[in-house]
């Protein structure tokens, strides 16, 4: 390749990478629910038009990866070649390549000279679809049918209008139809945006240059994961991690997972080992265990463009009927702990498999809250929050406190915005010190958050994890504190919470949540400096 052909490979991958990340900033722009325009759970990514990954936003991964299943799960239904201008397609199955109920795919193909030369898509945690839970994320459902409305891949609008039937299905669905409603237009202005900024970039380039500098930064991403799987020796390593519990039962839902560097080279992860598929929520669909794979090869080759050229050295083998490829219609809506130690696995068989240190495990989970009810004046009311717990002390220095460091980015949500959406008060947002791993590097804290009702009732939907076994160190590090919650009733007594549960809650309580620290780095009795 020429420099200039570099140059101009180079100035296409900034170009879509911008787009991207301008399209996750006009989520988050126009948003109405907190939990996406404060708490980030939404994302945004650009594909060719047979559905390979091209570009995506910097966030939020678990749902950047998830995308990908979806998409084509869509263009087999809706075929790139039989779509036209203005066309906007959705779906939520997670046995169509979606995520869990929540996360609706939006996605809108993107003409120049007449002919598709990209899909804009975008995915977002909608505040409620149904379910016999608010917020349709129940952590005691036992089938997809009790955690909301599924939706297969339908074409939606219609030269940019919406289909009026299939908006009177959505909105006789949800406990909060004008969010709904607003969430999706969002996710409609975004796709758009990049429809109207891609095709005048492909028709300046030209379709043909385009479409080819296309394929140099997928050729740039698959060769740039070669050389770096290519240092790592050949052989397997395996690993392990265990859910505490399914929300049904409290045994313990084993993930193992063998990587294999191949010949080639290539990647091979076998999740052969792993728990069969439970009858609680914490079944993860095989789009979540894509994510977590394309957040590895991200670590394996931090360089290299996020993009479909790196799925292309990737073996995926994931036992159908098990905890990471469930069968229909198992519950899917706990995923995210599935997902969240299902990466700790696939980082902890990295490292040894590569002759470099790394990272103690992360806190494990990233807790997420639905809350919803009723205030004193009769008026309904609900909202979700994800609160992440300490990453884990590296070699270089201590873990982060209240910091998820893989597939879940999200942001925490502000005490101003909570006390707006509903009637509670933030009572504490603290830092749990001390609840990091010990060693020469320790692990980052968890954090402490206190809500109080102040009117009215409510049901809690709480999801944790790492009640029972902290995140364990590594190289002589010690393990992290483990969660708690609990209700503080009014007459001063506590009722502990298992780390999957729904329960009622009643104005004057006060819920109290801390998560779960870091694993420490290195032996104990060299503690560094945690500050």
């Amino acid at each position: 390749m020429s420099l200039a052909e570099a140059a101009s490979r180079d100035i296409l991958r900034l170009a879509l990478e911008g787009l991207a990340d301008r399209m996750q900033d006009s989520l988050l722009a126009t948003a109405l629910s907190p939990v996406a325009r404060e708490g980030m759970d939404c994302a945004a990514a650009l594909f060719l038009p047979d559905g390979r990954v091209l570009a995506q936003a910097r966030s939020l991964p678990l749902l950047l990866g998830g995308m990908i299943p979806a998409i084509a799960g869509l263009l087999r239904a809706f075929p790139a070649a039989t779509l036209a201008e203005g066309d906007g397609l959705l779906m939520n199955d997670p046995w169509t390549g979606g995520t869990h109920l929540p996360d609706l795919i939006v996605a809108r193909p993107i003409f120049a000279a007449g002919a598709p030369v990209a899909i804009a898509a975008t995915i977002l945690h909608h505040q409620d679809l149904g379910g016999i839970a608010p917020g349709s994320v129940p952590p005691d459902a036992q089938s997809i049918f009790q955690e909301g409305l599924r939706l297969p891949p339908v074409k939606w609008r219609h030269a940019g209008v919406e289909d009026p039937g299939i908006a009177t299905i959505l909105a006789a669905n949800t406990r909060t139809p004008a969010m709904l409603a607003g969430d999706l237009a969002a996710q409609w202005a975004a796709v758009s945006l990049a429809a109207r900024e891609v095709a005048a970039l492909a028709t300046g380039m030209g379709t043909t240059a385009f479409a080819k500098g296309c394929a140099a930064l997928l050729a740039e991403a698959r060769q740039t994961l070669a050389q770096a799987l290519a240092a790592l020796p050949e052989g397997e390593a395996a690993a392990e991690d265990a859910l505490e519990g399914d929300g049904r039962s409290p045994g313990a839902v084993p993930l193992r997972v063998t990587l294999r560097r191949l010949p080639g080279p290539r990647l091979a992860v076998d999740f052969t080992g792993s728990a069969p598929q439970t009858e609680g929520p914490v079944n993860a669909a095989p789009s979540g265990l894509l994510a977590a794979c394309f957040c590895l090869l991200q670590r394996i080759a931090p360089q290299a463009p996020a993009n479909h050229g790196l799925l292309d050295l990737l073996d995926l083998h994931l036992p159908e009927g098990s905890v990471v490829n469930p069968r229909f219609p198992a519950a899917v809506n706990a995923r995210t702990a599935t997902v969240k130690l299902a990466c700790n696995a696939l980082f902890a068989a990295l490292a040894r498999l590569s002759p470099r240190p790394a990272a103690a495990p992360n806190a494990g989970v990233a807790v997420v809250l639905s809350i919803g009810g009723v205030d004193g004046a009769g008026r309904r009311w609900i909202f979700t929050e994800i609160v992440a717990g300490g990453s884990g002390g590296r070699p270089d220095g201590p873990g982060l406190p209240g910091l998820s460091a893989d597939v879940s980015n999200a942001r925490n949500l502000p005490a101003e915005i909570l006390e707006t959406a509903a009637p509670i008060r933030v009572e504490s947002i603290a830092r749990r010190r001390g609840s990091g791993g010990a060693g020469l590097h320790p692990g980052g804290d968890g954090v402490r958050r206190i809500y109080r009702l102040l009117s009215g009732t409510a049901e809690i939907s709480y999801r944790g994890e790492r009640h029972l076994a902290g995140a364990p160190g590594a190289q002589g590090g010690g393990p992290g504190a483990t969660a708690t919650a609990c209700i503080l009733r009014a007459d001063g007594t506590a009722r502990q919470l298992p780390s999957k549960a729904r329960i009622a809650w009643a104005a004057g309580e006060r819920f109290v949540l801390e998560t779960a620290g870091g694993g420490g780095w290195g032996p104990a009795d060299k503690q560094g400096d945690e500050s």
